[in-house]
């Protein structure tokens, strides 16, 4: 089969010939049809020190992605061959206190797909039964594709409640655009988001944020000035890693207010601790997604009608992937798809 394999310890990757994988008892063997590109792949491509840390070669790479059952094991129950699903990509033990205490998202020794076993950049997969997310069969499999991303958001966007409350999100990105979609689904008044990259923040305002900001030109204070705001934020979303987001995020909360945070900053940032203790902030950490409320959550969002087609702005076939890293890479893009059926 094809796949795109990180072949040796060092920048690259490149599309070989290896074997299809053999699903082991209690996994399935999955057909992959479209997967999705994230940044995750480009550390990888580029052979960061991230990458040389928790990568080890060779590797099939990819977690974003959807595909069809073409074989089950024993003790697979509830799936079917020809069904259509999508993977939860953290593989948890099981059995630290976390997975037996039924918070399987906090495992501590969560193994990633295409990180540390062979992933979804492939024509076939395999996965525990366990990992598996069975679709309804008339979902869009664009969207199916990108359930991965789209978990982080909705477990982010729904850490605390929303309803009537004015939002801030930091980062434009595809995972913080589809965040903002979720928080005006779920019923937040203002819902404004900032961005430095212009084409991001169009496809915010395709989505309905309240306002798209270019924190170059406006700053969040004129914001809510505009928008009658007096009291600050509700809830906040830091969806960027940028180390001003976070600090400039905490100076523009009500007291009382929440922020969940999703990005990841490369280096330490430094925020005003005091305002963090006299307004009683609360900040929460967010690593992917809760398994498997947010799954579920996911489905209801998708047959309730939320719309985040705007996010998928490119396709490709698989064979052109290095034009399609490329395309993610120059940042002037939302979700980009391979095809892998083609």
């Amino acid at each position: 089969m094809r796949a795109l394999v990180k072949a040796k310890a060092e920048p690259g990757l490149w599309l070989e010939d290896v074997p299809v994988p053999t699903p082991q008892e209690g996994e399935v063997l999955i057909q992959v049809l479209k997967t999705g590109l994230c940044g995750t792949d480009l550390h990888i491509v580029a052979w960061d020190d991230w990458a040389q840390r928790n990568v080890k070669a060779p590797l099939v790479v990819g977690h974003e992605f959807v595909g069809r059952i073409v074989r089950t094991t024993h003790g697979v129950e509830d799936l079917r061959e020809g069904d259509i699903v999508s993977g939860e990509g953290h593989i948890v033990c099981g059995h630290c206190r976390n997975c037996m205490a039924g918070r399987r998202h906090l495992c501590a020794n969560t193994e990633g797909i295409g990180v540390a076993r062979n992933g979804a950049f492939a024509e076939y997969l395999t996965l525990p039964a366990t990992n598996v997310w069975k679709h309804k069969p008339d979902i869009d499999l664009e969207v199916a594709s990108i359930f991965d991303p789209f978990g982080n958001a909705v477990h982010t966007a729904l850490a605390f409640p929303v309803i009537g409350e004015d939002v801030l999100i930091t980062g434009a990105g595809p995972i913080g655009v589809m965040a903002a979609a979720v928080v005006k689904h779920a019923g937040a008044r203002h819902v404004v988001i900032t961005d430095v990259n212009e084409y991001r923040l169009d496809l915010a305002r395709r989505v309905g944020v309240t306002a798209a900001v270019n924190v170059q030109q406006e700053t969040i204070q004129d914001v809510q000035k505009h928008l009658g705001m007096k009291e600050g934020f509700d809830v906040g979303l830091e969806m960027s890693g940028h180390p001003t987001a976070l600090p400039t995020m905490v100076d523009n909360m009500s007291h009382g207010g929440r922020i969940a945070m999703l990005g990841l900053p490369a280096q330490p940032i430094s925020i005003d601790w005091s305002r963090v203790v006299l307004h009683m902030l609360t900040l929460k950490g967010i690593y992917g997604r809760e398994m498997y409320e947010t799954w579920y959550a996911m489905s209801v969002l998708v047959e309730q009608g939320i719309d985040i087609t705007p996010v998928i702005t490119h396709r490709f076939e698989a064979n052109d992937y290095e034009e399609a890293l490329a395309t993610v890479r120059e940042g002037q893009c939302g979700k980009v798809i391979m095809d892998w059926e083609a």
